[in-house]
């Protein structure tokens, strides 16, 4: 089998950009930071990609490549004064700006772990095994820190805002 060419790559990521960014933007909170981080992270992933044999594979391992570059940003600088935007660019779903920017600023709010499992559960639709093997925690920790990243969120924007999707608590 044969590694993926230059031009695999560069059709790998116009199609898998969007993505990463819209995740790496609820990572991070910052449009500028998001755009270094997906960018960062898909350095890293070209670094590699000549050892990617399944081209299907390609989008999962950039993304726990900027997961975890994204933990190690956090580790090295200070996210405890970060300060949501005033702008937030269209993501997808329409909904209430208002709702969106309260969103954010409950999501900077949370630590980076538990931040890094909301999005991963809940935005990237992953299940608790892949959001484990994602961050290189254990399920019960991707339980427990979601857990307690739901109660943080219903207590910022309420009970209403905050759902638990079916078969969270279980999956």
């Amino acid at each position: 089998m044969r590694a993926p060419s230059d031009a695999e790559f560069s059709d790998f990521v116009q199609a898998a950009w969007p993505g990463l960014y819209r995740t790496a933007w609820l990572l991070v909170g910052d449009p500028g930071l998001a755009e270094d981080l997906v960018q960062t992270s898909l350095a890293k992933t070209y670094a590699s990609w000549g050892r990617v044999r399944d081209l299907s594979a390609a989008r999962g391992y950039a993304r726990t490549v900027m997961v975890n570059t994204a933990s190690s940003w956090f580790r090295k600088r200070s996210w405890k004064n970060e300060v949501p935007t005033g702008e937030l660019e269209d993501v997808g779903v329409e909904r209430d700006a208002t709702d969106r920017v309260a969103l954010m600023d409950a999501l900077s709010q949370l630590p980076p772990r538990q931040r890094a499992v909301v999005v991963l559960r809940f935005y990237e639709d992953l299940s608790v095994e892949q959001t484990a093997e994602v961050l290189s925690i254990s399920p019960g920790t991707v339980k427990s820190q979601a857990s307690h990243a739901l109660e943080k969120l219903r207590t910022s924007l309420g009970d209403a805002f905050v759902t638990i999707p079916e078969g969270a608590h279980h999956a």
